[in-house]
């Protein structure tokens, strides 16, 4: 992985790029050993990537009836409900940042890379790209995100996309029964069941759908 990481060094030398197991990554999140994912990768294997963009799918009946979903909801999550679903695609770049109330733990099912960012760096509901640090994650890696990083979907680093499983606290995504009245200025920014966001202003799909235009910055992009 260190080769692998240096080769997409020098392509990205706009992006400060580490590993997981470096200690940069440690404000961010850890890496989870003793929870066995084996099922929950070959079952990963029959998912596609798109030819185009991404795909999300929030809860897969399958992934869930496996053993660790019941240890990750017991120990990880304290007893909470948790779901586990994927997230598959051909993305490249940063297109924005969401953080949740929670973990969220994602499975690396290829070699992928995690462009992240703090909660504690957003001010006036903005954030600026140059805080942004990237994270490879080797396939087979699984990984804790605090509730406190800023992440959102992972970029490919080969062209055959990528595979990511990914575990939230149950009921995160799904679209809102209304929008609160909003009470404090971090409101402006909820997006989804548990998930506020920050677009940036290039990613028009998101703007769309009501997204708060709070990246500042260049559209980050991972080459390879």
């Amino acid at each position: 992985m260190r080769e692998k990481l240096r080769e997409l060094q020098a392509f990205n030398p706009h992006v400060r790029l580490y590993t997981v197991n470096e200690e940069q990554f440690r404000p961010y999140g850890s890496v989870l050993t003793g929870y066995d994912f084996q099922e929950i990768l070959t079952l990963m294997e029959n998912t596609p990537i798109p030819q185009e963009g991404n795909t999300y799918v929030a809860s897969v009946e399958e992934l869930e009836q496996t053993a660790v979903k019941e240890t990750l909801r017991a120990s990880m999550y304290g007893g909470m409900d948790i779901q586990i679903g994927y997230c598959n695609g051909r993305n490249s770049s940063l297109n924005g940042l969401e953080y949740h109330k929670g973990s969220e733990i994602n499975v690396a099912v290829t070699d992928l890379v995690l462009l992240l960012g703090k909660v504690q760096d957003i001010r006036d509901n903005s954030y600026s790209t140059e805080h942004v640090q990237g994270f490879v994650i080797p396939r087979g890696t699984a990984v804790e995100l605090y509730a406190t990083t800023l992440h959102f979907a992972p970029c490919k680093v080969s062209d055959e996309g990528f595979k990511c499983v990914v575990i939230l606290p149950k009921g995160t995504n799904e679209p809102l029964d209304r929008r609160p009245e909003q009470v404090t200025a971090e409101d402006r920014l909820l997006f989804m069941r548990n998930k506020w966001l920050l677009a940036h202003p290039e990613r028009t799909p998101l703007l769309e759908r009501g997204a708060h235009p709070g990246i500042i910055g260049d559209n980050l992009a991972i080459n390879y």
